[in-house]
């Protein structure tokens, strides 16, 4: 369903289930900042109507989703850190067309936010599947079903506004831009991406 071509790696589960704290904190931040860019996709096309109507929810459920894990960090009694660069976003975004057509640059900026919402949901599953703390389990399992849902919304918007034989070219093209990006990264445990 996802169409990603490269899986994560199997170590990461693990490598995660270490560093629960930092997890939740990155986990926290990227919640929020899907809120912040939901807003700025209905700041900047306001004219696309279904855009507007289909994102404006959104944003109020993940910054719902950003209150669940601050939550879950409280119960705990763990503290919400710092924020850090998201490598992974950082490093998609370099690769948005700058220049080209409008319609150009609104199908990269849907196609990222597809791509981060299905990475998104791979590793909420992989933590569903994985962690030994059986409450996590069922908590990263809705926040999968979730990002599942986003992800077909983005890939949706997209085929609407834009020539659907151009979003699956593009597609592909993200796809394959991010197996290169996350076989140049660390595995690493203390985020999400």
């Amino acid at each position: 369903m996802l169409h990603l071509e490269l899986a994560t790696d199997p170590r990461w589960v693990n490598l995660a289930e270490k560093s629960i704290e930092e997890i939740l904190t990155d986990h926290a931040y990227c919640e929020q900042k899907a809120a912040s860019s939901c807003i700025s996709l209905i700041q900047n096309y306001p004219h696309l109507e279904k855009l507007v109507e289909e994102l404006s929810p959104i944003v109020t459920e993940e910054w719902g989703h950003f209150r669940s894990v601050l939550k879950e960090l409280k119960k705990r009694n763990l503290k919400l850190g710092k924020q850090r660069k998201d490598e992974y976003v950082n490093a998609l975004i370099k690769h948005q067309k700058k220049d080209g057509s409008p319609s150009e640059r609104l199908l990269d900026k849907l196609l990222i936010f597809a791509l981060i919402e299905a990475r998104s949901c791979e590793r909420f599953k992989i933590l569903s599947e994985g962690l030994a703390d059986e409450y996590l389990r069922v908590f990263y399992r809705k926040f999968m079903e979730a990002e599942a849902g986003h992800y077909t919304l983005f890939m949706e918007l997209a085929r609407l506004y834009i020539d659907p034989v151009l979003v699956k070219k593009r597609w592909e093209e993200w796809i394959r831009i991010e197996t290169g990006i996350l076989n140049e990264m660390t595995v690493r445990g203390d985020r999400m991406h």
